[in-house]
């Protein structure tokens, strides 16, 4: 049975519709209306080898910012419910990627406590009409509603695309490794026997 988890959510600043498929990975479909989120999300999952639809409308004539974090909410929902459905994983995982001039290590922690710790250091304050400051609002978001432990330390960089796609291909091996089920005869995934 393929591990799947569909969320809605609708305010009066963005609709915001995600499929996560752990199990399949033979769709992406991304499309929020920003496309160089849409290009990190993508790299995110291709080589997460995730199964991930987005749909997202959002106030963008405002601001990318509702749109942002609104879609790391509800994908951290999605990666929630099917850890609260699904059983025994790894739950950690850890990836050190590289991308042309930059490096980043991304380790998760599907520990149940959200906490997010965020060190990147980036030469341009945009790519095209992206603020790259709204990363961390995304990051922040999926970590806090996923309950995960999410560490992104970008080991150097010149190019912000650069860092910022090496961060999510990072992010998408550490998620996959991190929810790949667990062969392990131990119960539970925690010494107090309770996450």
């Amino acid at each position: 049975m393929e591990r799947v988890a569909e969320i809605k959510r609708e305010t009066r600043e963005t609709k915001v519709v995600v499929r996560l498929n752990l199990d399949n990975a033979t769709e992406i479909d991304i499309s929020t209306g920003i496309p160089f989120f849409d290009h990190m999300l993508h790299s995110m999952a291709f080589h997460g080898g995730l199964g991930l639809m987005i749909r997202a409308e959002g106030d963008l004539e405002v601001d990318f910012h509702h749109t942002v974090e609104d879609v790391g909410l509800v994908l951290g929902d999605a990666f929630f419910r099917i850890f609260d459905q699904s059983g025994k994983i790894n739950r950690f995982g850890f990836a050190v990627i590289p991308m042309d001039d930059a490096l980043s290590e991304v380790v998760v922690d599907v520990g149940g406590r959200p906490y997010l710790h965020y060190v990147a250091d980036y030469a341009q304050p945009t790519v095209g009409k992206f603020d790259i400051s709204l990363l961390r609002e995304f990051f922040y978001a999926l970590s806090i509603r996923a309950r995960i432990n999410l560490h992104i330390n970008v080991r150097y960089g010149i190019n912000a695309h650069h860092i910022a796609e090496s961060i999510f291909k990072a992010l998408g091996r550490a998620l996959r490794a991190a929810y790949t089920p667990s062969n392990s005869s131990v119960t539970g995934i925690s010494t107090k026997g309770l996450i």
